[in-house]
């Protein structure tokens, strides 16, 4: 009898190991990487929703359906939406809201390209009795069951922000062991998990390359951006070696552009000012400092296969009122035509 339940128990695994392997070969392929052939790449235009969320001071919020005309009126191809509120939250989006939300994107001619998660995987590393690592690739498991839901078969997400509690590589080591945990999970529904290079843990390409490496889940991507590359000082040339190093796994990018605001504090004992770090504040894409003609036709370069999505996600130059943000939006839409 033992041995008949240690057989039925490897069957399992086996099967389960099996199915694993195909929902990853089938994500893989549905978040094309670069083919390397410039002919390959064409412009399609996303437009998240965290652009009229109300989080920055100023600006306006609209609903998740006032968003979805919004975008479609604009002109944009697709949508990548906020996984929390007062937008997409899993707290809000039963089997019945899942199910009109999908039907309301494909009745406007949408394309849901991605959902935007918001995780961290080193948070909570000074509770060590708390799996906290656990805690959040159960949330993106559960936004993965979420976007396939909603007829998406991408979640962007993030790693982790270092803190001072523990050393950097036990930091990097969670990140890595969470990034495994909700990869797998996330491949059960058939979803890409694409790395935004945000947080602080593997921030720049090459560590970030590495980190994909050493995950080595083909459902384990990367949603690469100009933003980080360019404040980290990196010159054009090397923003675009850097594209060539993030080649095999790019499969999202989100743009905005800044302008950064000098910030000085007055010493009144030396009758002096102190340099401060600078405040960064959005502009519409093509008046800040971000080199996107660079970024973009270097995609265009390696044959890039997914959207370019566009975000106000500071305080906006002109204020946060709708048509303010209209005027960006639709700025950024006239800007990617010379990329066709």
């Amino acid at each position: 009898m033992t041995g008949n339940l240690n057989t039925f128990n490897n069957m399992k695994r086996t099967y389960a190991i099996a199915a694993f392997i195909v929902a990853c070969t089938i994500t893989a392929a549905g978040q094309k990487t670069p083919t390397g052939k410039p002919a390959d790449f064409r412009v399609k235009t996303c437009l998240h929703s965290v652009s009229y969320l109300g989080v920055w001071r100023g600006q306006a919020t609209l609903t998740v359906d006032e968003f979805l005309v919004k975008a479609k009126e604009l002109g944009y191809d697709g949508v990548m939406l906020a996984a929390k509120k007062p937008h997409v939250s899993l707290i809000d989006y039963d089997d019945e809201a899942r199910k009109k939300l999908r039907n309301r994107i494909k009745e406007l001619g949408l394309e849901l390209v991605c959902l935007a998660a918001y995780n961290d995987f080193t948070a909570g590393v000074d509770r060590a009795g708390i799996p906290h690592t656990e805690i959040q690739a159960v949330y993106i498991g559960e936004l993965a069951r979420l976007a396939r839901d909603l007829g998406t078969n991408m979640i962007r997400i993030y790693t982790g922000y270092e803190r001072p509690d523990l050393s950097y590589d036990r930091q990097y080591a969670l990140v890595v062991e969470g990034l495994r945990m909700a990869g797998k999970r996330a491949a059960e529904y058939g979803v890409t998990l694409a790395i935004q290079n945000h947080h602080d843990i593997a921030l720049h390409h090459d560590a970030m390359k590495w980190l994909l490496d050493e995950v080595n889940l083909p459902n384990v991507k990367a949603a690469f951006d100009c933003w980080s590359p360019t404040l980290e000082g990196l010159t054009s040339e090397e923003i675009r070696q850097a594209i060539l190093t993030m080649k095999p796994y790019i499969v999202h990018t989100t743009t905005a552009d800044y302008k950064e605001l000098p910030r000085f504090r007055y010493e009144i004992n030396h009758t002096n000012y102190t340099k401060l770090q600078s405040q960064m504040r959005a502009v519409p894409i093509g008046e800040g400092f971000l080199d996107y003609k660079t970024f973009i036709n270097t995609l265009k370069e390696i044959g890039y296969q997914g959207y370019i999505t566009y975000e106000m996600c500071e305080v906006l130059d002109g204020g946060g009122s709708i048509e303010n943000l209209d005027k960006a939006a639709k700025k950024f839409i006239e800007y990617v035509e010379q990329f066709r």
